[in-house]
C-alpha cells in the first residue's frame, strides 16, 4: 500500500527528511510557510558535527552530498578555550578522518537550505502555513492552513521548529521555555586585510572565551579560502551582509543574562546592539574588540535564548515530531542542527524499512521516538547546561575552571579522556 507521509516545515531536518524519503522512492510532500525559497533566510553559519554529516550524506543523493562538501567553509575545526586577554587555555584537537561523512564542516544555513532543496520542486508546497490538524475515521489526518487549502496523509511529521504548532496540538503539555540568557552574534569579515587584524587562534577554530564571570563569548571562522565553487548554489538575491553567502567571516557571539542588558535590548538596531557589546568588552584583548568594532551592524542580531523541557514518554501514532519541535535545544553546544538531521535519518530509516517490508509504520515511529528521547533530550539538558555555565558561575568557579584547562592543556592522555 502507498503511503503518503507529509512533513510541516521545510527547514534543515525536514528537508534532510524528505530527501532520504525522496530517495527511497517514497510518497512526501513538505508544508512551507514561506512564499519563496528566499524568504526566510538565516545568515549566520552552521557547525554540522558527524552526526549531521553522517545524516545528509545517507539522505541526500550523491550530487548533493557533493555540493554539500564543495560549498563548506575550510579551515581547522580544533576547539579553543581562551581568556578575554587571548590567553590560551587549552585547544582539544578534532580526530583526524579520512571520510568527510565522519568529519567536521562549517556550512552556511544559506547555501546548505539551497542544497536541501534542491530537486525537490514537485515536493515542497510553499506559502502554506500550517494551523491545524484533524484525524479522519479512516485513520488518515486532514491538515489545514491558513489559506483554506487543507491535505490528507497517512503519517505526519512535526518539522516546524521551536514555535511547533503540530506538538501545540499533539503534545500540548510540551513546553518550551525563556532561559534568562540573550545573545548577541554578529560576522566579522575575514579578508587579507582583516586576516592581519586578528589573533591566528580567532581564524584556525572555533573558541570559548571564558571572562571572569557574568558573560561568555563565542567566536568561529567560516573560512571559504580562496573561494568556493557554487554552481548553482550560488549567492543569494537577498541583500546585505548578513544574507551574503559567497564570503568569509568570524561568526561571534556574546552572552549574558537579560538583566545584563539595557531593558530596551530588543528595540536595538544593529549598530546600538554593536555597541552595547562593545562596552561590556571594553577591558577585553584589543582583538577581540576589533572583531566586534568591524563588524557590519547588519550582521549584528539579539537572539534570545530559549530550551524545551523533556517530557516523559507518549503513545506512539501516526503523527510525530522532529528537531526543534521536540527538543528545541540552546546553541552553547553547537548540536541543535546535527540532532535535528540526525532525527532525519533515523526516522528516514524507520519509515523506509517499514514502508518498503510491509510493517507498521506506527511501530516504526515508536521504535525513533524512544532513540529520539534519550539523545535528544540528553541534548537539550547538556547544551542547557552550557549555557549556564557560559554566563554563569562565580569569579572563583571560572579561576578554577582555567586552572583545570591549563592543567588538562599540559597533560595529553587526561585531555584525551576528558574530551574524548
Amino acid at each position: 500500500m502507498t503511503r503518503n507521509i507529509a512533513i510541516v516545515g521545510g527547514g534543515i531536518g525536514g528537508l534532510c527528511l524528505a530527501q532520504g524519503l525522496r530517495k527511497a522512492g517514497l510518497d512526501v510532500t513538505v508544508h512551507e510557510r514561506d512564499r519563496t525559497p528566499a524568504d526566510r533566510l538565516q545568515g549566520y553559519r552552521v557547525h554540522i558535527d558527524p552526526n549531521g554529516a553522517r545524516a545528509l550524506h545517507d539522505c541526500l543523493p550523491a550530487h548533493l552530498w557533493q555540493a554539500f562538501l564543495d560549498t563548506a567553509g575550510h579551515g581547522g575545526q580544533d576547539f579553543g578555550f581562551i581568556t578575554e586577554r587571548l590567553k590560551r587555555l587549552a585547544v582539544i584537537e578534532a580526530a583526524e578522518t579520512s571520510d568527510p561523512a565522519d568529519d567536521h564542516h562549517s556550512a552556511s544555513r544559506i547555501t546548505l537550505r539551497q542544497v536541501l532543496l534542491s530537486g525537490l520542486d514537485d515536493v515542497v508546497r510553499f506559502g502554506k502555513t500550517y494551523e491545524r490538524y484533524e484525524r479522519l475515521p479512516d485513520g488518515r489526518v486532514e491538515l489545514f492552513f491558513a489559506d483554506g487549502t487543507s491535505a490528507t496523509a497517512d503519517i505526519v511529521v512535526g518539522a516546524d521548529g521551536g514555535n511547533s504548532r503540530v506538538r501545540r496540538q499533539y503534545l500540548p503539555h510540551a513546553e518550551r521555555v525563556d532561559t534568562g540568557i540573550t545573545t548577541v552574534a554578529g560576522k566579522f569579515p575575514i579578508t587579507a586585510e582583516t586576516r592581519k587584524l586578528v589573533a591566528r587562534r580567532l581564524l584556525d577554530g572555533p573558541n570559548t572565551v571564558i571572562p571572569p564571570s557574568g558573560m561568555g563569548f563565542f567566536t568561529a571562522p567560516h573560512d571559504l579560502g580562496d573561494g568556493v565553487a557554487y554552481g548553482e548554489f550560488g549567492v543569494t538575491e537577498q541583500e546585505g551582509a548578513l544574507m551574503d553567502n559567497s564570503s568569509s567571516y568570524i561568526l561571534w557571539a556574546f552572552g549574558a543574562p537579560g538583566s545584563g542588558f539595557p531593558t530596551n535590548i530588543s528595540d536595538m538596531s544593529g549598530e546600538q546592539l554593536k555597541a552595547t557589546v562593545a562596552r561590556k568588552i571594553e577591558s577585553w584583548h584589543p582583538d577581540l574588540r576589533t572583531v566586534v568594532g568591524r563588524s557590519d551592524p547588519d550582521t549584528v542580531s539579539l537572539l534570545p535564548i530559549r530550551t524545551s523541557i523533556p517530557i516523559d514518554p507518549w503513545p506512539a501514532t501516526n503523527i510525530t515530531l522532529l528537531g526543534d519541535a521536540i527538543h528545541s535545544m540552546t546553541p552553547m553546544r553547537g548540536i541543535g542542527a546535527n540532532t535535528a538531521l540526525r532525527d532525519a535519518r533515523l526516522l528516514c530509516a524507520a519509515l523506509t524499512g517499514s514502508l518498503t517490508g510491509g510493517g507498521d509504520p506506527v511501530d516504526a515511529i515508536a521504535g525513533y521516538e524512544a532513540r529520539m528521547r534519550e539523545y535528544g533530550f540528553a541534548a537539550v539538558r547538556d547544551s542547557l547546561r552550557a549555557a549556564e555555565q557560559f554566563v554563569g558561575g562565580s569569579r572563583v568557579s571560572r579561576t578554577g575552571f582555567k586552572t583545570f584547562l591549563r592543567l588538562v592543556q599540559r597533560f595529553p592522555a587526561l585531555k584525551a579522556r576528558v574530551f574524548s
